[in-house]
């Protein structure tokens, strides 16, 4: 048998059972592990993590547990600098493109709206979305704290929150995103960029793409790269306008 104290700080401590949380503990378990395994074994995705000291000794996931050991795991670091000790993201660590899974459609669209390159669709299975992650290097969010443990995902974030417009605050809140958000360059519906739409352009039939009584007033139009959907400012992006600065100014 081996026995080692552990404590686990700031957010990572949501993943625990409340007696355990911001408290050192004692924790036994026979046979041979390494770090990842020990703290993946308690609850912890790896992809939460930053930092791992053991002893006081800066150690990648691979470093297999030692008998009486002292381990103190650390959530992603934004804003301290832990540049001479052994970062266990790979870099860059915020590079805001995402892959969202089956169940956050409605937090696709809001970081969408709010002009992320996330990558959704409606019938991915795990498998997947871990190889859409490492693939892509894209930020793995997702509900399901199973996928967010499987090794190949480096990169990820287990939403606590249920709701999506709580959910958009807290992607933006603990990956310091606001500076990013470039509210309507991206269509909600298929992720592409979106261009300005010449409607006097040749060949484009304004009559044809555009609702008669939006075209007697609107001269402002913007169109998807992608798909082709055009959006206008009408009434319908007042309503978005509003939750978008909602969703920037925490609620």
């Amino acid at each position: 048998m081996y026995c080692v104290t552990i404590r686990f700080y700031e957010e990572l401590n949501d993943f625990l059972p409340p007696e355990r949380r911001k408290r050192d503990f004692a924790f036994e378990f026979s046979g041979r592990r390494s770090i990842k395994d020990l703290i993946e074994s308690l609850g912890v995705p790896h992809v939460e993590i930053d930092l791992i000291l053991v002893n006081g000794e800066s150690v990648g996931f691979d470093r297999i547990v030692a008998d009486g050991d002292r381990i103190s795991v650390y959530p992603v670091f934004e804003t301290l600098d832990i540049g001479n000790v052994t970062r266990l993201r790979p870099g860059p660590l915020r590079d805001p493109r995402f892959v969202l899974d089956v169940h956050l459609r409605k937090l696709a669209r809001h970081l969408r709206l709010l002009g992320f390159d996330v990558d959704w669709l409606p019938d991915r299975d795990d498998d997947t979305l871990a190889e859409i992650a490492e693939r892509d290097g894209r930020i793995l969010l997702s509900r399901d704290r199973q996928l967010m443990m499987r090794k190949i995902v480096a990169r990820g974030l287990y939403v606590r929150n249920t709701d999506p417009e709580k959910q958009v605050e807290e992607v933006l809140d603990r990956l310091h995103l606001r500076d990013a958000c470039r509210p309507f360059t991206r269509c909600v519906e298929c992720n592409g960029l979106m261009e300005p739409l010449d409607t006097d352009a040749p060949g484009f039939d304004a009559a044809a793409a555009i609702p008669p009584g939006v075209l007697a007033w609107c001269r402002e139009y913007y169109r998807c790269g992608e798909c082709g959907r055009i959006y206008w400012k009408g009434s319908h992006y007042d309503k978005l306008k509003k939750r978008v600065e909602g969703m920037l100014n925490g609620g």
